[in-house]
């Protein structure tokens, strides 16, 4: 896939509930139903994430939509 990297949040947290580890993606919480995916383990859940923000990303550049803006951290 030829989608360009952005720094994006990946939210990971486990549900008791579900027995899974659920993901949000905070910047998009405006434009899909949050959590957008889930995995029966960790790793699970987050190469689902980073397939699913792939998707995300794609999706809105083929309708010519602008991408919402990655979140800043600081180490500091």
């Amino acid at each position: 896939m030829n989608t360009p990297i952005l720094h994006y949040s990946m939210l990971i947290e486990w549900s008791d509930e579900d027995q899974t580890f659920l993901v949000t993606l905070p910047e998009w919480a405006e434009r899909v139903i949050q959590p957008v995916t889930h995995g029966i383990t960790y790793e699970e859940a987050v190469k689902n994430g980073h397939e699913v923000l792939e998707m995300l990303i794609e999706d809105e550049q083929q309708d010519g939509k602008p991408l919402p803006l990655p979140k800043l951290h600081s180490a500091a």
